[in-house]
């Protein structure tokens, strides 16, 4: 890396990592502060100018054989934002002349102070189009790809564009020839996504569905989806990469606006639950002063009202729990590690012997089950509900059983609750899963809130898993979870 101005106040210093994906994209750069002073150049640059230490932090102008040349570049560049190709004549350490084409791009920062001009040079004779064998690859490029509706570039090793198909022109606003020969950091908007645009096309790069904002010819921002793989010629060299850009603005939008109203949501189901509580608590506490107070004048009937009126505040205590811990699901809180579930399930099976041993159920266990991917709580949680659901509409028959299973998989750790209890009829597969759905009552004549299974749900596909059931009416039932692996 090259030495840095010893004064801060000289340049804005660029990131390193930027400074590194620079130098791997572009064999020739310059970057500049907002003033026109060298901040940061190259190897190559170094080489060509005798040194870093001469230029850090002195005008760009010093590098250019005519200072006037460097003063109406800067203005263009001020008033333009980009350039490209444009010829001029460089000192060398030696002082002789050299041609070289720049094409410099402004990059923004947070505050107008930490603006940054990216320089990127080459001689004007080493343009990659120029090799026979590649020409012939990129041609081979243009009869598969002009017809694509994706916008589809090929980039050469030194960060040039050598192929755009027609679509860029509906993506971006740039006719492919006005695309065509220039550095690919001209369209990108900020620091921040330069840095991944050269991680993408640096050596090894193989990206897929990377967020880049970059700019329209009429400088609206435009956020695209980019994915990235190498291109080989026919004897295995690398000569670049074919970069495949999709445009999502509109999605990232609505998902922006989507997150924005589940949050509104949550806050809103975290207000009612609260409010809902104090009425709530009251009610339940003047019940119980009721039944032990006036419980002889009541009589049997009364008592049984008061009964149901507690069983229904009950009901509503447990309906607001679970309601909350849905709102929940997902939060920045839950934290993915490798977990047992050997222990988990152990826990479960000592908090549900008394049950197990009521309705004369046998729980069994997984002996060696794999770590697997999750939030410590949320497992405990997909367990909890799908046994306690099974548990709930078991039945009574002989030889009841619940069993688990977990298994490991190419992409997936798979996880089967598995019963052989009433079973569910098909038509309610999907409906089960849906908040405050049930499907009648429990085997101890109680219903349940119907919230149970729509957390599992939730848990699954906040992992990035799925949930299902595979079922019939009379035959027990299978509930299936998938967690990713990594």
């Amino acid at each position: 890396m090259s030495a840095q101005p010893s004064d801060p106040s000289l340049a804005v210093l660029p990131s390193i990592r930027l400074l590194e994906g620079l130098a791997r994209l572009h064999e020739a750069v310059v970057v500049l502060d907002r003033h026109g002073r060298v901040t940061w150049m190259s190897d190559a640059v170094e080489t060509l100018c005798g040194g870093a230490a001469r230029h850090l932090g002195r005008p760009y102008g010093e590098l250019v054989a005519a200072p006037g040349r460097a003063e109406e570049l800067r203005r263009r560049m001020a008033e333009q934002g980009s350039l490209a190709n444009e010829r001029v004549e460089f000192l060398t350490a030696s002082g002789q002349r050299l041609l070289l084409e720049v094409s410099m791009v402004r990059v923004p920062g947070e505050a107008v102070a930490d603006t940054l001009y990216v320089a990127i040079v080459r001689p004007v004779d080493a343009r990659a189009g120029g090799e026979r064998e590649l020409q012939h690859t990129i041609d081979y490029l243009s009869s598969i790809l002009d017809c694509s509706p994706e916008s589809v570039l090929a980039v050469d090793a030194t960060g040039f564009v050598t192929y755009v198909n027609p679509a860029i022109e509906r993506l971006l606003g740039y006719a492919p020839v006005e695309v065509l020969d220039k550095p690919i950091s001209l369209f990108v908007r900020n620091s921040s996504d330069l840095e991944r645009i050269v991680a993408a096309l640096g050596p090894g790069g193989d990206v897929r569905a990377q967020d880049v904002e970059v700019r329209r010819r009429d400088g609206e921002a435009v956020t695209v989806s980019v994915s990235a793989s190498p291109l080989r010629l026919r004897d295995g060299m690398r000569a670049g990469t074919v970069v495949i850009l999709r445009d999502v603005t509109e999605r990232r939008r609505f998902e922006s606006e989507l997150a924005r109203k589940n949050a509104e949501l949550e806050h809103y189901v975290h207000a009612v639950s609260h409010d809902l509580r104090s009425p709530l608590v009251a009610l339940l506490g003047f019940s119980r002063l009721l039944r032990q107070d006036y419980g002889d004048v009541l009589g049997d009937t009364g008592r049984h009202f008061l009964d149901r009126v507690e069983q229904a505040g009950r009901t509503m205590e447990t309906l607001i729990h679970d309601l909350l811990e849905v709102s929940r699901i997902g939060e920045a809180a839950d934290r993915k590690t490798h977990v047992d579930p050997l222990k988990t399930l152990l826990q479960l099976r000592g908090e549900l012997k008394p049950r197990l041993e009521a309705q004369d159920v046998e729980l069994t266990l997984p002996e060696h089950p794999p770590l697997l991917l999750c939030d410590r709580t949320r497992l405990y949680q997909i367990f909890s509900n799908l046994i306690g659901n099974a548990l709930d509409h078991m039945g009574s028959r002989p030889g009841a059983e619940i069993r688990v299973e977990v298994e490991e998989e190419d992409e997936h750790h798979h996880l089967v609750v598995r019963d052989n209890g009433v079973g569910i009829e098909a038509a309610h597969h999907e409906r089960i899963f849906e908040i405050f759905q049930s499907l009648g009552p429990r085997s101890d004549g109680r219903r349940g809130t119907g919230v149970g299974l729509a957390i599992v749900k939730k848990i699954a596909e906040t992992h990035g898993g799925r949930v299902w059931v595979e079922s019939a009416s009379g035959s027990g039932a299978a509930f299936h979870v998938l967690l990713p692996r990594g």
